[in-house]
């Protein structure tokens, strides 16, 4: 098992996440959070890499960050509902899937960057 990644938004300080997993092949990717019962606060899924995401076959609502190739939140949807598509998000090279209140109680904003430790490889 892969050590957990902590996600912090680098213009104000906040955690993001404490445990982060990093989805980063085809079939992490395919699985996401789908069996999941729901994502506990301070739980994340990154997807990598990744442009669009739906909620397909989801039993809960998310949040979700597309990021950069510089780290830089470049859009946010907040309370992305089951049975959803996000659209295309051009320039995204990854995606956080996050509980649903994570990016009011983070304040994340486009343009913020987002801080992994340890750094994703």
């Amino acid at each position: 098992m892969q050590q957990p990644t902590q996600i912090i938004n680098s213009r104000n300080n906040k955690i993001i996440a404490s445990n982060a997993q990093v989805a980063d092949n085809i079939i992490k990717r395919i699985i996401g959070l789908l069996g999941h019962e729901e994502l506990n606060p301070g739980e994340a899924l990154i997807l990598r890499p990744c442009d669009s995401i739906h909620t397909f076959f989801m039993r809960f609502p998310i949040d979700v960050v597309f990021i950069n190739r510089k780290n830089k939140v470049v859009k946010t949807i907040s309370n992305l509902r089951p049975w959803r598509l996000s659209g295309i998000c051009f320039f995204s090279y990854l995606c956080l899937e996050l509980p649903v209140g994570t990016i009011a109680r983070s304040n994340i904003c486009s343009g913020d960057t987002i801080t992994f430790f340890p750094p994703l490889a």
